[in-house]
Parts: structure tokens; C-alpha cells; sequence
């Protein structure tokens, strides 16, 4: 939820400028907000487990996959090249992902899960799920409907607006 000290920083910017729309804020502030609560909740889930957030959806993305080469890894998570790739070489260091090399194009190699890796999986998607649904359980069916479909709606639109800056 956005706070009053929210509305009164965007008020406060209103004034000193006003020749830029802020309303955008009000979509990507509630956006963020969401995010850092979920970051929150599911917080002691993967300290516990000794991974970050970001960590966990890279192994469960590979988790009951085909070893695949990091730039389409990268693609289908949404992230950029770089940041993939360093998220694969801390996950490496710690046993939890291997790098082979890909036979068919030696110049990239291929990411698969380790055992260690998928019991990490394996570990922490019971209790993530269980934190989750209780989470969203406090929401009617038909605000689960309507935050789905919004929510993907949101995500084609920046999908597009990244393409299309590059």
C-alpha cells in the first residue's frame, strides 16, 4: 500500500515540477511495494536455505530442465546476459550449477542443476509455496482473476517497451 509520506513526496514533486507526469509512479511504486513485501516474507525461506531470491529462480528454472546455454537461460528469465552470468558463477563456486562444455557450439557452454542444486529446489519450494499461498489466499477469487490478468497485461507492456529500447 503507498503510504502517506508517498503521496506527500509526489505531491512535493507535483509542485516543484510541474511539467513531468507522475502518474506512472502510482503503477510501478504499488509494483515495487508488492515486490519488496513477497522479498520480505520470503526472506527467512531462503536464509534459511542459505540462497538469495534470485539464486532460487535460476536453479528452479533449470530444475527439470534440459542443460541449456546461459544466454537462453537468460532470455527465458527476463534477465540481462551479465546479470545471469554472474548469478551462475556464485552459484558454480558453491557446487549448486555446472558448466560444460556444449558440443555443439563451442563457444558457449551448457548450464545444468547439480544434486546439491535441486535440493535446494526441492528444500525451499514447499515452504515458498505454502508462504504464498497463504499470502494471496487473503485475496477473493475474483481479485486473484483481476490481479492476474492485470499483471500480465503490465508485464506484455514493459516486455514490448524493453524490446524496443534495445
Amino acid at each position: 500500500m503507498v503510504g502517506p509520506e508517498d503521496k506527500q513526496a509526489w505531491q512535493r514533486w507535483a509542485e516543484a515540477r510541474p511539467d513531468l507526469d507522475l502518474s506512472p509512479l502510482v503503477i510501478i511504486g504499488a509494483l515495487k511495494h508488492a515486490g519488496a513485501m513477497l522479498d520480505l516474507l520470503l526472506e527467512p525461506v531462503f536464509e534459511a536455505a542459505s540462497i538469495s531470491s534470485s539464486e532460487f529462480d535460476v536453479l528452479f528454472h533449470l530444475h527439470r530442465a534440459e542443460p541449456t546455454i546461459a544466454r537462453r537461460l537468460a532470455a527465458s528469465m527476463g534477465r540481462s546476459s551479465a546479470a545471469l552470468s554472474k548469478a551462475l558463477a556464485k552459484l558454480e563456486r558453491r557446487g549448486l550449477v555446472e558448466r560444460q562444455e556444449n558440443q555443439a557450439d563451442r563457444r558457449s557452454a551448457l548450464v545444468t542443476i547439480t544434486d546439491a542444486g535441486a535440493a535446494a529446489v526441492e528444500e525451499v519450494l514447499p515452504q515458498r509455496l505454502a508462504l504464498e499461498a497463504a499470502a494471496v489466499g487473503a485475496l477473493t477469487d475474483r481479485q486473484r482473476a483481476d490481479a492476474d490478468r492485470v499483471l500480465r497485461a503490465v508485464a506484455q507492456v514493459f516486455e514490448a517497451a524493453a524490446r524496443r529500447a534495445g
